[in-house]
């Protein structure tokens, strides 16, 4: 029976998983900008700072040229904008209460 099984197990097909690209993973130089991982509010800088190593990655372009600055950096702001709003609207659990 043992073997049975066994021989079954072999022959079954892998599971179906959605097309995923290797991306290398999350970028390591964005961090986490929210209590607890950082004991008081983010600053500016460093939202901005977040938005730029996204920008850089998602484009590929570490420093772009001059005819994709303009849409680069508007990228920069526009998702360091998102990124205040999602940190000022986030509630963490235990956390002290937003005054």
């Amino acid at each position: 029976m043992r073997a049975l099984i066994s021989s079954a197990v072999s022959f079954m097909p892998p599971p179906l998983r959605w097309p995923v690209r290797d991306s290398g993973g999350m970028c390591r130089s964005i961090k986490t900008l929210r209590p607890p991982a950082i004991p008081e509010k983010a600053s500016e800088e460093e939202m901005r700072a977040a938005a730029l190593q996204y920008v850089r990655k998602v484009s590929g372009f570490t420093a772009p040229a001059a005819h994709n600055r303009e849409v680069f950096d508007d990228a920069v702001e526009a998702i360091a904008e998102a990124t205040r709003v999602l940190l000022e609207g986030l509630e963490v659990r235990g956390a002290p209460a937003r005054t």
